[in-house]
C-alpha cells in the first residue's frame, strides 16, 4: 500500500492544508482526501505542484509500505 505523509511534510514546512490547497489550486476537500490516503490516485501535475510549493521530493510525501507492515 502507499502511505501518504503529507501531514508530516506540511508540519515540517509550517504550511497549513488550506494554504497548500490555495497554492496548488485544488479544493481543501480534495486535499483532505489525499492527506487521509483515501485518494485512488494523484495526477503527476498535482504531485509536481505540491513538491514545488513544499520544496520536497515525491518520496517525502509518498511511501510504500508492505501489507504486512501496514497490519502491524
Amino acid at each position: 500500500m502507499i502511505k501518504v505523509n503529507l501531514d508530516r511534510v506540511l508540519l515540517d514546512k509550517s504550511i497549513t492544508s488550506k494554504m497548500l490547497a490555495a497554492e496548488i489550486d485544488i479544493t481543501p476537500a480534495n486535499l483532505s482526501i489525499l492527506k487521509t490516503g483515501k485518494a485512488k490516485g494523484i495526477r503527476f501535475e498535482t504531485l509536481s505542484k505540491i513538491c514545488e510549493v513544499l520544496d520536497c521530493q515525491p518520496g517525502d510525501i509518498l511511501e510504500y509500505v508492505s501489507d504486512n507492515e501496514a497490519n502491524e
